[in-house]
């Protein structure tokens, strides 16, 4: 009697391990395709074969490439900053202004007496503090870009490019 107890108990130990490997089969596949599928479509392998687009005729009516970007030289700018204390620091501006057409530099040459007094009661209200490091510079850009774009307002302005600033 005791030997069939001890059999009993060898066969329900080892059925335990074999239903717990097709567990461990049954949740692993789903998790390895699921991956395996994640990377063929981010490599873009899989949208490739199943026809997502990446051989799509050209259109008849595609837009043409957009035209090379315009760059009008704006004069030297010489202006003085808003300093505390007695000693004044100046500022000398040279940048580009880049415009969407060719067409807009007639507008801002039109415009170009109001852009340089625009330009110029904002730096002098500009502290040397303000202009420092990279963050001053895109702020100053942004500015720059706002009021051309008001002073010269049928061209689009669409980047202004600092060739030089000199703080003194």
């Amino acid at each position: 009697m005791s030997a069939k107890p001890a059999k009993a108990a060898t066969a329900e130990g080892e059925a335990a391990p074999k239903g717990g490997k097709r567990k461990l089969v049954l949740l692993a596949a789903p998790i390895a395709l699921a991956a395996i599928g994640g990377g063929l479509w981010f490599s873009g392998v899989l949208p490739g074969l199943l026809g997502g687009g990446a051989h799509e005729a050209p259109s008849e009516h595609a837009e043409a490439p957009p035209a090379p970007p315009v760059f009008f030289d704006m004069p030297e700018i010489v202006a003085n900053l808003n300093a505390p204390g007695r000693r004044t620091s100046y500022i000398r501006l040279r940048s580009k202004l880049e415009l969407a057409r060719p067409d807009d530099a007639a507008a801002v040459q039109a415009a170009m007496p109001r852009l340089l007094d625009l330009y110029t009661t904002y730096l002098r209200e500009m502290r040397p503090e303000e202009l420092r490091g990279s963050a001053g510079t895109q702020r100053l850009r942004e500015e720059l870009i706002a009021r051309a774009s008001l002073a010269a307002a049928p061209a689009r302005i669409t980047d202004v490019l600092f060739t030089e600033i000199l703080l003194q």
